[in-house]
């Protein structure tokens, strides 16, 4: 028997378990410096919003946008932050039924939570236009500060589902390899591949570094530059996809 989850509970509105850092901010803000030359024009889809922090940002590319969200203080949160601009759905993926197709779809760090990414990303294809495009981050398990972790006997392995991750919903902890072959089994094909920042602490400890002035703005910017040299060793993950061939 399927499990019933509490989306808005994983959400972390309730508790003092703290998931959302400065960090992400800064993850946030490269991920859309790394997918703006890769943007078409046209109707958008965000599955999963969150607070509302990227849905500002699509808000301003895209009049024509849908946001997916099945935590309803999510929704709401979204919506004081950005408005009724967006058209706002409360629906698991799963069971979300959508007539029209898109030119743009956004999973930004909500693939790891999911129970059956490929059944989803089927779904997801085909909700594309046939020259649509998926865009896709997910927490990179390589990053050097789980590897660290590891070595410090913190984590069992690099691709390990942490207490504090299970208990914010996360299901999977995705590489290069296994987000790859998640996509194509769902029949996507990789247009662009990448990672953003190279990242050797945890996210609190990021923090924490930058409020104490360890470390800048630059040196983030250094990181970001390094990152693109060894994707593979960068905080967060990401794809570019295609329908592919049916």
């Amino acid at each position: 028997m399927t499990q019933t989850r509490d989306y808005d509970r994983e959400g972390g509105q309730f508790g003092e378990r703290r998931y959302n850092y400065d960090f992400d901010a800064i993850t946030r803000r490269y991920m859309m410096r790394a997918f703006t030359p890769f943007l078409p024009r046209g109707r958008a889809l965000e599955l999963g919003c969150y607070l509302g922090e990227s849905t500002e940002w699509l808000t301003g590319l895209y009049p024509d946008l849908t946001v997916v969200e099945a935590a309803p203080t999510l929704v709401e949160a979204a919506r004081r932050r950005v408005g009724d601009a967006p058209r706002f759905i409360c629906s698991t993926f799963e069971t979300l039924e959508l007539k029209e197709t898109f030119d743009a779809i956004f999973l930004i760090n909500t693939l790891e939570h999911l129970d059956d990414p490929v059944l989803v990303l089927r779904r997801i294809r085909r909700w594309l236009t046939p020259s649509g495009r998926l865009f896709l981050l997910v927490p990179n398990a390589n990053a050097p500060s789980r590897q660290i972790a590891v070595k410090m006997g913190l984590i069992t392995h690099n691709s390990a589902v942490t207490p504090a991750e299970a208990a914010n919903g996360h299901r999977n902890t995705f590489s290069f390899d296994t987000l790859e072959r998640t996509t194509r089994d769902a029949g996507l094909s990789t247009l662009h591949r990448g990672g953003l920042i190279f990242k050797a602490l945890a996210n609190y400890q990021f923090d924490a570094a930058l409020a104490a002035g360890i470390i800048s703005d630059a040196y983030v910017e250094g990181c970001y530059q390094l990152g693109n040299q060894y994707p593979d060793l960068t905080a967060s993950i990401y794809l570019v996809c295609e329908r592919g061939a049916d």
